[in-house]
Order: C-alpha cells, then sequence, then structure tokens
C-alpha cells in the first residue's frame, strides 16, 4: 500500500494523513517520520496542530503548492512547518508577536527558505504591510478574546475569489457561555462584512472547544474554499 494523495501535498495512509518532509531525517516536535518507497512522510498530528485536525474531519485541504500564505498567531512554527511541506512553490508569512516562539521561527526559516517571519500583532497589520503583497490564504490561530476582529482587519491582505480559515477557541472569547452560541456570534460577524462564510468545522474531537471558519473574500464567481484545488 501506498500513500494516497487526497489533496496537494496531503497524503493519506493508514487512516492517518501526512506530508513529505521536506527536510528528510528532521521533525519538528518528534512527529512520526515514515519512509515509504524511498519517500519519507511526516505525520500531520491532530492534537498537535489545529489544520492538522480540521484533515483528519474534512479529509483535504484548500491549497495548493504555489500559494502565498498570511499566518496569523504562527506560534513556535508547528502547523507553519507542515504548510512548509506542502507549499513547495509558495511563501508563508507567519506573523508572530511573542518574542520567544518568534526565535524558534526564525531558526525553522533558515532550513525552510519559504517561511518568512514577521514579529508583529496582528491586531496592528499596518506594522507588517509594506512586507508582502495580497496573499491566496489568510490562516489564524490566535486564542484572544476578539479573535475575529483581528481575523477581519487582515482581510484586505486577501485576493478576491480566495478564502480564509480562521480557528475559534470559544473559552478565549467567554469561559461560562456555551461554544454554540459564541461561535454562531462570530459566524454572524465574518459574514457581515467582506467575506462570506463558507462551512464551519467543528475540530472539538482533538482541539476541544475549537472550530475552524472557512470563508471566501467574493469575486463575481465564488468558489467555495473547501474546493480550492
Amino acid at each position: 500500500m501506498i500513500p494516497q494523495e487526497v489533496s496537494h501535498g496531503v497524503f493519506r495512509y493508514g487512516g492517518r494523513y501526512y506530508t513529505v518532509n521536506l527536510l528528510p531525517g528532521e521533525s519538528h516536535h518528534g512527529e512520526e517520520l515514515r519512509k515509504i518507497r524511498g519517500v519519507e512522510y511526516r505525520h500531520w498530528e491532530p492534537h498537535r496542530s489545529k489544520l492538522g485536525a480540521y484533515i483528519r474531519i474534512r479529509g483535504k485541504l484548500p491549497v495548493k503548492a504555489d500559494m502565498n500564505v498570511l499566518y496569523l498567531g504562527a506560534g513556535d512554527g508547528t502547523t507553519v512547518s507542515y504548510l512548509s511541506d506542502v507549499l513547495t512553490h509558495g511563501r508563508i508569512y507567519a506573523v508572530e508577536m511573542s518574542r520567544r516562539p518568534y526565535r524558534h521561527l526564525l531558526e525553522l526559516s533558515t532550513k525552510r527558505k519559504n517561511i518568512f517571519p514577521i514579529l508583529g500583532d496582528a491586531r496592528h497589520p499596518h506594522e507588517y504591510t509594506d512586507l508582502f503583497s495580497k496573499v491566496d490564504l489568510i490562516y489564524q490561530d490566535i486564542a484572544q478574546r476578539d479573535q475575529a476582529e483581528i481575523f477581519l482587519r487582515n482581510i484586505p491582505f486577501l485576493k478576491e475569489g480566495y478564502g480564509g480559515m480562521l480557528a475559534v477557541k470559544a473559552r478565549s472569547i467567554h469561559v461560562s457561555r456555551k461554544s454554540s452560541e459564541i461561535y454562531g456570534e462570530v459566524e454572524e460577524k465574518l459574514g457581515g462584512r467582506d467575506v462570506t462564510v463558507a462551512e464551519r468545522t467543528d475540530i472539538g474531537r482533538w482541539q476541544r472547544d475549537h472550530v475552524i471558519f472557512c470563508v471566501e473574500k467574493p469575486k463575481d464567481i465564488i468558489t467555495k474554499c473547501s474546493h480550492h484545488p
């Protein structure tokens, strides 16, 4: 049995999902490395990556090799490293406001040349406005009360007709309210601005109290986020 490519750069094998390791022999956080027919694959762990949890549910990822991605809340680069495997001809502009994880991003970028770390606060996108042109995808993973508003402030960086993915942690918005109410309010906020909500995916099985919203910035013909090649 050989791994089956379910979307560009993402492979299913034995009920798990993998990427082809851009740096054979090196893992980022001790994840499983599996060599099959001379190719080394990295297990995309859903407990360590919200995007990995999304893939476990949806079975695909709305990206292709040459896309440029704005990643808000990049942390120490776990999910960024998987995107680096997938976006072999694209760029990942990884925004992180904390200096310690930013240093990890810098170190990662010395080996993975498609990662471009940015020390900045996603609440203030003017801090990095001049560092890149418009992108094909915005992905955000920021556990703050105003996470939806942060995402919307960065929408001007997104090309028309392309999509964004917002990982929402309900307890970061309010610790005692029902998660379903919070997600409904976030969806209303997103739908009331320059994007349309294409899908909502509950990833709570692997990431407690989390959903991922997939949105589109409309143009004349709207292609749903989950259907991008």
